[in-house]
């Protein structure tokens, strides 16, 4: 879906902010770029949508040059959403959200109509919050609708810049649960800003951890965790908040062949995520290498647990950050 070639950003002072990227998004994936101040993320991320020009090699976007597409074409398929979201206060949030559609061409009756379907599948009653201004929601409430609004003219792509670092860690979380919620739902191509390996960990398919504008390594979160490329990559994980994580596999089940599962968690996955997901459902599926290999009960899980609580803590030995 996208895919950098050999792709190098240098600034005039001299300054390389992306050096020679090799690096493939596949369709519906939800990659998250990320790793420390300055090492490169943000300007990856905004080449796709050409805000940021390449220096050198080839970026294409569904097997076509970027360079190809008209700019407008090109920005219309593609959502974005920033740290800061820029609502406009003048309008309504209806209004806010629907103005890519109404720049398209879409009839009044489908606008109104998109905007209310957008608002609630983030938890916003469109009764109650069509009409509203910018001011009368809070920084949580305002960064659903800057999300929404992304999604409004049904892109292909999604980039996301930091979008929930200004919330308050409740906001920040709820606004996450939501983002997995949609992206099981909509299977977005997805590119994801973040310096937090938390959040890295508990969104992504896969993560792209950068340093100095290059890839230092690219796996799944759980790979990430289990087998760090180097001291670098180990360090930088080692920052994130410790708390305790376990391998599903231990109390895994083979997969319900007739029944979805409604939830899918990594094999390796901390303890906080896999009880948020047990609170709401019987099981969950277990994903391994970008597959469903099984499924864990409820009643499994909890006597894992409990194994677990009784050697003092993961089953490998210790908790993992």
């Amino acid at each position: 879906m996208i895919r950098f070639e050999q792709i190098t950003k240098q600034y005039p002072d001299g300054t390389v902010a992306v050096d020679h990227l090799d690096l493939e998004v596949q369709k519906g994936e939800f990659l998250v770029l990320a790793g420390p101040s300055g090492c490169g993320k943000t300007t990856t991320l905004k080449m796709i949508n050409r805000l940021i020009p390449t220096s050198s090699g080839s970026l294409y976007i569904d097997g076509k040059p970027a360079v190809d597409y008209p700019l407008d074409q090109l920005r219309w398929n593609i959502g974005y959403v920033l740290q800061q979201i820029a609502l406009f206060p003048h309008m309504t949030i209806e209004e806010n959200i629907t103005v890519v559609p109404e720049m398209k061409g879409w009839p009044k009756e489908k606008l109104k109509a998109r905007a209310a379907e957008l608002l609630r599948m983030v938890g916003l009653d469109p009764d109650i919050y069509a009409a509203r201004k910018p001011s009368e929601l809070s920084g949580g409430q305002q960064q659903r609708v800057g999300v929404v609004r992304a999604l409004a003219a049904d892109p292909d792509i999604l980039l996301m810049d930091e979008p929930f670092s200004a919330l308050d860690p409740v906001s920040r979380e709820k606004l996450q649960d939501d983002l997995l919620r949609l992206k099981e739902e909509l299977g977005k191509t997805t590119v994801f800003v973040t310096h937090d390996m938390d959040e890295a960990l508990k969104l992504a398919d896969r993560i792209c951890l950068m340093r100095e504008g290059k890839v230092v390594q690219l796996s799944t979160p759980e790979d990430l965790l289990l087998n760090p490329a180097d001291d670098f990559v180990r360090s930088f994980i080692g920052k994130r908040k410790e708390e305790p994580a376990v391998d599903l596999r231990a109390a895994m089940e083979k997969p319900d062949a007739e029944n979805e599962p409604a939830v899918v968690l990594p094999a390796f996955v901390e303890v906080r995520i896999l009880l948020n997901a047990l609170a709401e459902h019987d099981s969950v599926g277990v994903e391994s290498a970008g597959k469903i290999v099984g499924r864990v009960s409820r009643g499994a899980a909890f006597r894992l647990l409990a194994r677990m609580a009784g050697k003092g803590g993961t089953d490998d030995g210790g908790t993992h950050g």
